[in-house]
């Protein structure tokens, strides 16, 4: 049976996960910067419920084996990639077409709202195969091979719990601050640099090798 201590512990390596620089950093910035408190929390549960798959996944097997296959690996690599991507040249084109006063608390064009922001949220974790890799590697020294379901299911929802506590902070601070990104320079910053990020690490992602 998993004791508290192992449980908190566990939490907090999740936590410490959630707040190193990321893909899922840069997309709950964005969207509480350009759309508002709401939509970055919007993000921010669609990053949570991905981490919610991915616990299961580890705990399942399911990940270890898109950890073993090169082949699977590769295809939600690519997959993860192409999304980054895609998101960081939709950023730069904002920070280059956009002139004026910007009004607060807007979706972006074309967006759905805040299920858009979930969706971008949720798609931006489940395909990114590192976080695949990170789950592999801390479940086991948590759940093991005798433990029950129940210690699986508190572990399922720590997870989560903790990461999407972390990104409502970031989405509160930044939402907080919206009336300085509706300035035009302060948005256009903000898109250019999130929309560098996010490519950046798109192309990384593409470049990274098969996991060893």
């Amino acid at each position: 049976m998993t004791s508290m201590t192992q449980f908190v512990a566990f939490g907090g390596v999740v936590l410490l996960g959630a707040m190193s620089p990321g893909p899922d950093f840069a997309v709950v910035v964005r969207r509480s910067a350009v759309s508002g408190r709401g939509h970055g929390m919007a993000a921010a549960t669609g990053i949570s419920v991905g981490v919610f798959v991915w616990v299961v996944a580890a705990a399942t097997g399911v990940a270890a084996l898109l950890a073993a296959s090169a082949m699977a690996f590769a295809v939600v690599k690519v997959a993860g990639a192409a999304y980054l991507l895609y998101l960081g040249v939709k950023s730069l084109r904002a920070a280059l077409g956009r002139g004026g006063h910007q009004a607060l608390d807007v979706p972006d064009p074309g967006g759905r709202g805040a299920w858009a922001a979930f969706a971008e949220g949720l798609l931006t974790n489940v395909l990114n195969p590192k976080a695949a890799l990170f789950f592999v590697a801390l479940m086991p020294q948590f759940v093991s091979s005798g433990a029950s379901p129940a210690d699986t299911l508190v572990l399922s929802v720590i997870a989560p719990a903790g990461t999407v506590a972390w990104f409502l902070v970031v989405a509160t601070i930044v939402g907080t601050l919206r009336k300085v990104f509706a300035r035009p320079a302060v948005r256009r910053t903000v898109d250019g640099l999130t929309g560098a990020a996010l490519i950046a690490l798109g192309v990384k992602l593409a470049t990274s090798g098969p996991p060893s």
